[in-house]
């Protein structure tokens, strides 16, 4: 599954190498004025900015610790993919970046509830810190009909 998930991410990237730039950005994340995108869209492909687990329209975190923060994150990309005409279902790689390693299990039991099929094809490292405190920060890459 790995395998044909990885030829359709050369597919959509060979697509979209033909096409211009679209830099999605929503009303809440123009009020932060921050310096990045929600979303560039390139043909049909949808790449998010990293998401931490900052509640909607602000830089608070989410309560709850890692489980909270993993929770508001996934929900945040959920959000920007619904938004950008994506959805979960469509996404064909995440990054994902931790403060602590050793939280990378209960990042993963909260993960696997938005992916409950197949799986994307990921990446997981731990950083020294994330923007805002955060525990943690996942980027993803969508499909987008």
């Amino acid at each position: 599954m790995l395998g044909k998930r990885i030829v359709i991410l050369g597919l959509i990237l060979a697509a979209a190498s033909a096409q211009s730039a679209d830099y999605l950005v929503s009303e809440e994340a123009k009020a932060l004025d921050l310096p990045f995108s929600d979303a560039v869209r390139v043909g049909n492909l949808l790449v998010l900015s990293g998401q931490l687990g900052n509640l909607p329209g602000t830089t608070e975190l989410a309560p709850g610790g890692m489980a909270g923060e993993a929770g508001q994150a996934m929900e945040n990309i959920k959000a920007i993919l619904e938004r950008n005409g994506s959805s979960m279902d469509k996404v064909v790689k995440c990054t994902v970046m931790l403060t602590d390693i050793a939280e990378w299990p209960a990042f993963n039991e909260v993960y696997v509830t938005y992916f409950p099929g197949p799986k994307p094809a990921r990446s997981a490292f731990a950083a020294a810190g994330l923007a805002f405190g955060g525990k943690v920060e996942v980027e993803c890459w969508a499909s987008v009909d």
